[in-house]
């Protein structure tokens, strides 16, 4: 059974997180399947980051509130080279009130993505909790919800306490689709792929 986890865990990395998929969408269903049935018949066996408990759940509708362990930060927004400038200041004083002044400060970059800012906790390598930034301090507990999102690991491959922050979204592909739909079933249609990732 831990043997079938691990292949579908390893598959669903490549699909997912890689894009270099080895197997069919239906070998890739029959795993799952074999795991559900042994699961049916062993439900004393069934863990929290075992693929079935990924699938076959509707996303909740409301949240409570969880209380981030360190704060989390938005992005901040420059428009020229002077509120860059103003933007590494700050850095650097934050730098300096940390101790670190003399580190080397490094950049990178890229496109931002308008997503929904998730904070992913993992304890010994487990998810055990996701929410939203909220207002820094305060998000919102979506870990039923995050669960749904197939690129997300539910356990990581080693058994650390992690904090991982990154971007929920949506592709305009897929809000198009979801669009259609509605339109179908005389719905409203929603206006941007902002925070569908969750709500859906």
């Amino acid at each position: 059974m831990n043997k079938l986890k691990m292949t579908i865990e390893k598959h669903r990395r490549l699909y997912h997180t890689l894009d270099k998929p080895e197997i069919s969408d239906e070998a890739y269903d029959s795993l799952l399947k074999e795991l559900e049935s042994i699961e049916q018949e062993y439900p004393q066996l069934i863990t929290a980051d075992s693929p079935s408990q990924r699938v076959g759940g509707d996303p909740i509708k409301e949240f409570k509130k969880v209380k981030h362990a360190h704060r989390q930060w938005s992005f901040d927004d420059v428009f020229d080279l002077n509120e860059l400038k103003k933007w590494e200041e700050r850095v650097r004083n934050f730098m300096d009130k940390a101790g670190v002044s003399n580190e080397k400060l490094e950049y990178c970059c890229e496109l931002k993505i308008d997503g929904l800012k998730i904070v992913l906790t993992y304890k010994d390598g487990q998810l055990v909790q996701a929410a939203t930034r909220g207002d820094g301090e305060i998000g919102e507990d979506v870990t039923h919800n995050v669960k749904t999102i197939r690129s997300v690991p539910l356990k990581l491959s080693r058994e650390i306490d992690v904090t991982a922050v990154g971007e929920a979204w949506m592709s305009v592909k897929d809000l198009e689709k979801i669009n259609k739909e509605r339109a179908k079933l005389d719905e409203a249609l929603y206006a941007n792929t902002r925070n569908l990732p969750l709500a859906l």
